[in-house]
């Protein structure tokens, strides 16, 4: 299994000279499969250059899958160039809700007065399958949804494949349940011995304390998230928009020094825009 991150900011794309390292495209993960199905999830201004990539590669068909319908995860969608291929085939599986969920998030972003082209004047071939609440598979990868604990709620993600696991759960809050969400020990049991798990962890610990039911987590309890389900790899995810490349640093720093001081061999770092990684 092949990941790439398009874009792992929060909230809102950033630019600038102290944002280069990290990047300021929101979500938008690339997967691609033994089978050679390709994955992407979340639509997030990354999917701009993920688009002109494929572009480039003659790659035509595409999966979809969403994990909510908040602006920094739908931003890029319509700047996605095979939308507009006639030769491109693309399948939106029902998530993170089954019913027309998914089509009513799309047609209703590309509709006057929020974009000029109509989503009935798409070229590409779009066809829409079954995905969520069960497990489903896409090719070679079986994925596995779980609620996430979020404002209007939506769903995280395990991908299985030959023995391995990705487990992404962005815009998820371990220290609230939201209306639907599930408890801290469900992800810890869903999360139990991935191979790599990425976690939304917007806040410090002490940012945490004033951001209480906003939806999001800190870095402290993705850490210990991570260290009790006994995962390889944890990707810092979700990186708040205000927080620059030195800040970020601090922050895995600080992430680091907890995990010495600990005892722990968890590897952890912050999820950055291009970043590869190989299951």
């Amino acid at each position: 299994m092949y990941i790439k991150c398009w874009g792992s900011r929060g909230s809102i794309p950033v630019s600038g000279r102290e944002f280069q390292k990290y990047g300021g495209d929101t979500t938008c993960i690339e997967i691609r499969t033994r089978s050679d199905d390709l994955i992407i999830v979340d639509a997030g201004t990354g999917i701009r250059r993920l688009g002109n990539q494929l572009v480039c590669e003659n790659r035509h068909v595409y999966n979809f899958i969403f994990t909510h319908s908040h602006w920094d995860h739908l931003l890029g969608f319509p700047f996605f160039k095979p939308l507009y291929d006639r030769h491109a085939r693309i399948m939106m599986h029902r998530c993170p809700f089954p019913g027309k969920y998914v089509e009513t998030i799309v047609t209703k972003m590309m509709r006057p007065p929020h974009f000029p082209v109509r989503y009935s004047d798409l070229t590409a071939t779009v066809t829409y399958l079954e995905g969520c609440p069960h497990p489903f598979k896409i090719g070679s990868v079986t994925i596995t949804p779980i609620l996430l604990s979020h404002p209007n709620g939506g769903c995280g993600y395990k991908f299985e494949e030959d023995g391995k696991s990705l487990v992404f759960l962005t815009d998820n809050e371990l220290g609230f349940v939201h209306p639907g969400g599930c408890g801290y020990e469900d992800y810890a049991e869903f999360c139990r011995g991935a191979d790599f798990l990425i976690h939304d962890a917007e806040f410090l610990p002490e940012e945490y304390e004033h951001s209480i039911e906003w939806g999001h987590s800190s870095c402290r309890d993705a850490l210990k998230l991570a260290i009790e389900a006994g995962v390889r790899r944890l990707g810092l995810f979700h990186l708040n928009q205000d927080r620059n490349d030195d800040d970020m640093d601090r922050m895995v720093a600080g992430c680091l020094k907890y995990l010495s001081d600990n005892g722990e061999r968890l590897e952890c770092f912050a999820v950055a825009r291009d970043m590869e990684f190989e299951l």
